[in-house]
């Protein structure tokens, strides 16, 4: 009887700690799937805040293009003599008309006729400029969308006056149909997929991916109002959920005027609403079906428990063997994924540097022939230094500070007055140690393309060698809008360093300065 009594009482406690770990089980669902769900949708915003920043950028970068003439014009206009000015500003009309996406450009000195870029202009067009002119003589610089027969173009005027009163009146017409390819076809490889639009500050729609739109008031076609362009000043963006009058469903709606000089436009990011809301909804599901199964899981591991323990015992030795082999097949995976990162790193440089250089080129040419000459040699042998890396991806110090004087020759000759650098050597035998591949230009290029550089704050980095570490420093002027960091620099400097068993690898913050220490190595051949 007692024995009877023992086992229904052991029975019933069983029961109610069945019906407990049921009720925590449910519970535990309940909460952490709504904590899951709040995660979502906090992540889903800030995913959609991201792309809107990466796509607003995106859209600054390729509009503001456009107005890379009146640095040229401006440059023309101080290098050239009374004599030569006429040819000089032709030349650059001529070349700027082969950009297929202008479809007009002319210019005009002091008073005298009008020099058109295409030949083939009608006299509609060119009455049109002339008309142009006289109702914005006062004008400095404009930007509008204009209509064009049965086409819509954005028409970008800038006057120049030299020291010596010379005018220059300078305009030119950007088809919006075929800018609208161009961004399209760009976008679809650069941007997040999501959809934008460019309007000006009367509505006049500027870009859109229905083409149909272009030329057209946004506030009439669509539900958005100019009260959407409004936002508050610890915010410079606007952010709203409505109706898409392009895709037909909700949207999440960023709002945000462009970085663009002497233009009053804004752009309009649109990231679906209902791709957020579905992925909410999913991630709740599966949680309650993960953590459903994972009540009857805790009953099967109890059992499998004891089972697996005595293997374990087993196995050991087995595990004991093949964690000898695999550290081993480590360390020939990290010099492999040192290699990777390398190649990710060359291909990483900024696409836009050779450009860039290719401009600054074309510019000291008409006006500091030795200084070109320099710039190209230089750009030649930065090259040669990249297209031919070293077996292990290590080199002498002094290689590399030779390959970074040169890539910091070619910086402050695009930048001048923006951009500062230093070197010092105090100990002159750090020179003959060595140094991962390229690890100067990445610590430079970061300065770079993370910190904003002007005339008033300059940028300065600084490259101090000491016995057994180079410190490379900058002032810290972060960009607003910048793009994340995807790190294959500082990862690839950390895998070498890694390789090499250096812990000394660092980079902070402090001060207002980003601060990274580069250990020097002492490899023998």
């Amino acid at each position: 009887m007692k024995f009877r009594l023992k086992n229904i009482t052991s029975r019933r406690a069983f029961l109610i700690y069945v019906i407990v770990s049921i009720l925590v089980t449910v519970t535990s669902v309940y909460i952490l799937s709504n904590l899951i769900t709040d995660l979502t949708e906090k992540a889903n915003d800030d995913l959609a805040t991201r792309n809107f920043f990466k796509k607003q950028e995106f859209m600054s970068e390729e509009l503001t293009k456009f107005w890379e003439q009146e640095k040229r014009i401006e440059h023309v206009l101080k290098i050239s003599s009374s004599a030569n000015l006429d040819n000089n500003l032709q030349l650059l009309s001529s070349l700027q008309a082969n950009n297929k996406l202008v479809v007009n450009n002319w210019f005009q000195i002091n008073e005298n006729a009008i020099h058109f870029g295409n030949n083939t202009i009608s006299d509609e067009i060119k009455n049109d400029v002339k008309s142009f002119l006289l109702q914005n003589k006062n004008a400095k610089h404009l930007s509008v969308v204009i209509p064009q027969g049965n086409e819509w173009v954005w028409r970008i005027y800038f006057k120049l006056v030299s020291e010596n009163n010379t005018t220059i009146k300078y305009g030119y017409d950007i088809n919006l149909r075929l800018l609208h390819s161009y961004i399209s076809k760009i976008d679809k490889t650069k941007t997040a997929t999501n959809y934008a639009f460019v309007f000006d500050k009367n509505g006049t729609c500027v870009y859109h991916p229905e083409i149909a739109f272009l030329g057209k008031n946004i506030f009439k076609i669509s539900g958005f109002n100019p009260s959407d362009t409004i936002y508050s000043k610890k915010q410079d963006f606007a952010k709203r959920t409505t109706l898409s009058e392009f895709l037909k469903v909700d949207v999440i709606r960023f709002t945000k005027k462009l970085d663009i000089k002497h233009s009053n436009w804004f752009v309009c990011v649109n990231v679906p609403k209902m791709v957020s809301d579905e992925n909410v909804a999913l991630i709740k599901k599966y949680s309650t079906w993960i953590y459903s199964i994972t009540t009857v899981m805790l009953l099967l591991i109890f059992y499998l428990f004891s089972y697996a323990n005595r293997r374990a015992y087993r196995e050991k030795g087995i595990v004991i063997k093949e964690k000898n082999k695999l550290l081993v097949e480590n360390e020939k995976i990290i010099k492999e994924k040192a290699l990777i990162q390398l190649q990710q790193l060359k291909e990483q440089i900024n696409p836009h540097f050779l450009f860039n250089s290719l401009n600054s080129l074309y510019m000291l040419i008409g006006s500091d022939i030795k200084t070109a000459q320099k710039f190209t040699l230089n750009l030649s042998r930065i090259y040669r230094y990249l297209i031919d890396p070293p077996e292990k991806n290590i080199v002498l110090l002094k290689d590399e500070l030779l390959f970074i004087e040169k890539y910091i020759f070619l910086q402050q000759t695009r930048f001048k007055e923006e951009l500062f650098f230093s070197i010092e050597i105090e100990d002159e035998s750090a020179l003959n140690k060595q140094i991962p591949y390229l690890a100067f230009q990445v610590i430079v290029e970061n300065a770079i393309k993370h910190n904003t550089a002007t005339q008033e704050n300059p940028l300065t980095t600084k490259i101090l060698i000491k016995a057994d570490q180079v410190i490379i420093s900058n002032n810290l002027q972060k960009k607003l809008t910048a793009e994340p960091s995807t790190k294959f620099g500082l990862n690839y400097l950390q895998s070498i360093y890694n390789y090499y068993s250096k812990n000394e690898f660092k980079t902070s913050e402090k001060d207002g300065y980003f601060v990274c220490t580069l250990p020097l190595l002492s490899i023998h051949s």
